[in-house]
């Protein structure tokens, strides 16, 4: 699967990271729901780290669709309220 985060890139994760992917979108979901800045900040920050842990960045002159797309690392918690929402931005 192709993973973008905004404003940096796209990282090419095995299928098999999509259940932990999952799971810290469900507690960014839950941090943002409790309008919890510093959790939601925190659960985030670990989300875009697997990314770019268990990634493999894709070059920028390769053309690929993205499967996910993560917000930029510094987005606020209001903006977040918009896009963590349901089932969040990673189908699982």
């Amino acid at each position: 699967m192709i993973v973008r985060i905004s404003n940096e890139g796209q990282y090419e994760l095995p299928d098999e990271d999509a259940s932990g992917l999952n799971e810290l979108d469900n507690k960014a979901v839950s941090a943002c729901e409790a309008a919890d800045e510093a959790s939601f900040h925190e659960v985030f920050g670990q989300l875009l780290d697997y990314v770019r842990e268990k990634g493999t960045p894709v070059p920028d002159d390769e053309l690929t669709g993205s499967n996910i797309i993560l917000p930029p690392a510094d987005i606020s918690l209001a903006e977040a309220q918009t896009a963590f929402q349901g089932d969040g931005l990673i189908p699982g």
